[in-house]
């Protein structure tokens, strides 16, 4: 393991460690059961999603095992769903004013089974995907499917139908009162 990557797994490790008293601040905020305190839990949904963008974006790249590749991302998508579902309870909040207390106990007890999700849930789904990305067959098939739509693009341009009638309407606003569409030939 390179220097770098020592550096950024420890920076990563840091930053995970500072998650949990996040995480108690917003357990606490919900066992209120009330939407006022809804703008404090958009400011820690915030600070989750500041520190994950962090840790994809500065230091995730530079991981190359991929054992801790794994542990990492079974960790980041815990929080991807608590930040999801955190920002569904805001909307949620904003736009009907009210929540069913169920709905603050289910994500009291979503961010208690945190650990179990991790090492169950999650980390299932990131075994998949890094198994998928890695593997030379998969990689394989991939590519050839990404070129195939890069030369397919290239030849087709439009289909015959919606864009036909907008150019009709088009024709007609500007005073035409026929427009005839045809193919061209090749």
């Amino acid at each position: 393991m390179s220097y770098i990557e020592k550096k950024y797994k420890q920076k990563i490790t840091d930053v995970f460690g500072e998650l949990p008293s996040l995480e108690e601040d917003l357990i606490n905020l919900l066992d209120k059961n009330s939407i006022a305190v809804i703008d404090d839990i958009a400011i820690i949904c915030a600070q989750f999603n500041k520190k994950i963008n962090l840790i994809l974006k500065k230091y995730y790249p530079e991981i190359k095992e991929i054992k801790d590749k794994l542990d990492i991302k079974s960790s980041l998508k815990f929080y991807y769903d608590l930040i999801h579902k955190l920002t569904d309870l805001v909307r949620n909040v904003e736009n009907f004013q009210k929540i069913d207390p169920e709905y603050y106990e289910k994500l009291v007890e979503f961010i208690t089974n945190k650990q179990s999700l991790i090492f169950g849930k999650y980390r299932n789904i990131s075994t998949q995907e890094l198994t998928t990305f890695y593997d030379k067959n998969s990689r394989a098939k991939l590519e050839k499917i990404l070129t195939e739509k890069i030369e397919m693009k290239s030849k087709q341009y439009f289909t015959i139908g919606s864009l036909e009638e907008e150019i009709k309407k088009i024709a007609k606003i500007a005073g035409a009162e026929n427009v005839l569409i045809t193919l061209a030939d090749d």
